[in-house]
């Protein structure tokens, strides 16, 4: 979901005296409760991804030859493969193991309406993220100079207001600061804490860079921002005052929303970087709009998808990547045919995530493979609830794009039409979003897997009879897709630590690490700036111009 800011807090003020004597109690549940209404588990298959692990594959009945593969069709491979397309260079092709692309990206759609399966919002790109205004300039979603100082976008992008509330002592309150059970000293700690961002987010390194920059490979390194990766998030409040309970509990939703870990295991720079590093303006726009769709950002790699269409190879995983004398070889097998068919490339950009890549890449050196292990995965669980119609909304601030309840362990949803929401719908669809924090990452990862669908159906229902004691009756289906490894925790030490700066600055023999991961946490944007530099790098070793280039502005 997003940052919480300023005018949501002024609102928040105004609106104290009046919000606790709103709150109503709840209309009792109905006498009879329905069944489980009709869904399943979706998304990856489980058993192909062990195999990869196995490596038990038919050896490659056919040779076919490629001057650039790239493996994984995550944002950052779809992005490697537009920049290669935008350069004028057709002669590539992208490989992903899912039936469709889109990585954590992916969207789904029904008789309702689309909606996404995963990242579903793109806060307006700054000035660093030069490639990301390009791609939406291509896409029309930015209109003019993609690199002006205050960018136009397609007002049919922008989040539709009203955008976000929080369900807080049985009511529903504009915005996601508390208006309820806050003292004067939460309000001043709040205010502290604010001033603290502002201040990180107009520092300066000694390099004149911003301290806290998106993609974060152009922030500044002075040592005592550096520094602030070696503790949690959680002791940077406490060092500095900040022990208010709904502070402490809104700044660890921003953990787990973004990096899917609890501010305790979250690194304080990564924390910051949340509030501090986002100071894009758009014409016609608040501050703190953000771009979406139905289908999240699913529906920019639609788009993605229709301009790659030639290049894109479904249903293909590749299995074994060595480098001979002359060429990169890639070997993928086909699940769908039972086969196996090899591949020569002059160059290949590796845009799926890093852990799979020691089970693939075979020169892989033994000091990255130990790096490697260090990336830790934070697993996720999203829902989406199809419902014939909108339940009675009778708790204070009316149904928003973006809700969360409070002292809840998962994130809350987004209402996947909202956008359409001007013209009469019949029903909806509900997304919701749970990242599995509570335990080490390997052992929420098993839960993940081995819960049932039933069981999530259960608890997720059973969250939503909060606000809506009524909600079983509206659902008609609700389908469950778990993410095992949807992003990587970048826990104390590892943002800044040695092994993420071992992958990025790796020297490979015509293989080019391109994902979110080099970065340390999962955005669009950090994707993006991944593929396209990847692809940058590919021109270059085949002597060829760029036609989009990563470089900051000056």
């Amino acid at each position: 979901m997003e940052p919480l800011k300023r005018r949501h807090f002024l609102a928040a003020l105004g609106g104290m005296a009046t919000a606790a004597g709103a709150i109503r109690s709840g209309w009792r549940h109905a006498a009879a409760v329905p069944a489980l209404p009709p869904g399943a588990i979706v998304g990856a298959d489980q058993a192909l991804g062990h195999r990869l692990r196995d490596q038990q594959f038919p050896e490659p009945e056919l040779t076919r030859k490629a001057p650039v593969v790239i493996v994984g069709g995550g944002i950052a491979g779809l992005s490697a493969g537009w920049a290669l397309h935008r350069a004028g260079f057709h002669d590539f092709v992208l490989l992903e193991l899912e039936r469709e692309v889109g990585g954590n990206a992916r969207s789904g759609s029904n008789a309702i309406s689309a909606y996404p399966w995963g990242a579903h919002y793109l806060p307006f790109p700054t000035r660093e993220s030069r490639a990301v205004r390009e791609l939406l300039a291509d896409f029309g979603v930015l209109q003019g100079d993609p690199q002006a100082a205050v960018p136009v976008y397609d007002e049919r992008s922008i989040s539709f207001a009203p955008r976000e509330r929080l369900f807080a002592h049985g009511l529903w309150q504009e915005g996601l600061w508390p208006q309820v059970g806050i003292s004067g000293r939460d309000l001043q700690q709040y205010r502290h804490f604010q001033a603290l961002m502002e201040q990180f987010q107009q520092r300066r390194g000694a390099d004149g860079r911003k301290a806290f920059a998106i993609p974060i490979d152009f922030s500044a390194r002075d040592p005592d921002l550096l520094a602030l990766d070696r503790v949690s998030m959680r002791d940077f409040l406490l060092q500095n005052g900040l022990d208010s309970l709904p502070l402490q509990g809104y700044v660890d939703y921003a953990c787990r929303d973004d990096y899917g870990c609890h501010a305790s295991d979250t690194s304080a720079w990564m924390g910051i970087h949340y509030f501090a590093s986002r100071d894009a303006r758009a014409r016609d726009a608040d501050d703190d709009d953000v771009l979406t769709w139905p289908a999240g950002n699913g529906w920019l790699v639609q788009r993605l998808r229709e301009r790659l269409a030639p290049h894109l190879h479904t249903g293909a995983l590749a299995f074994a990547v060595s480098a001979l004398d002359r060429a990169v070889r890639v070997d993928v097998y086909r699940p769908g045919e039972s086969r196996s068919e090899r591949w020569l490339a002059q160059a290949v950009i590796w845009a799926a995530p890093l852990f799979q890549a020691p089970q693939v890449l075979r020169e892989l050196p033994v000091a990255l493979h130990a790096a490697i292990g260090e990336f830790q995965y934070a697993p996720w669980l999203v829902a989406n609830l199809s419902l014939r119609g909108f339940p009675v909304e009778r708790h204070g601030a009316p149904l928003s794009w973006d809700n969360v309840l409070q002292d809840s362990s998962a994130l809350g949803y987004v209402v996947a039409n909202h956008q359409q929401l001007a013209a009469h719908q019949n029903g909806t669809v509900f997304t919701w979003y749970h990242a599995l924090a509570d335990g080490p990452p390997e052992q929420e990862r098993q839960r993940l897997l081995s819960t049932p669908w039933a069981v999530w159906a259960e608890t997720i229902l059973s969250e939503l009879e909060r606000p809506y004691p009524d909600i079983r009756h509206w659902v008609t289906r609700l389908d469950v897709m778990r993410w095992g490894h949807a992003m990587v925790r970048p826990r104390p030490g590892f943002v800044w630590g040695a092994a993420r700066q071992q992958l990025t600055q790796a020297a490979l023999d015509r293989v080019f690490l391109a994902h979110a991961d080099l970065s340390g946490y999962s955005i669009f944007e950090e994707a993006n700036y991944r593929g396209v530099r990847a692809a940058e790098q590919v021109l270059a070793l085949l002597g060829l111009p760029l036609g989009v280039s990563v470089a900051p502005p000056a």
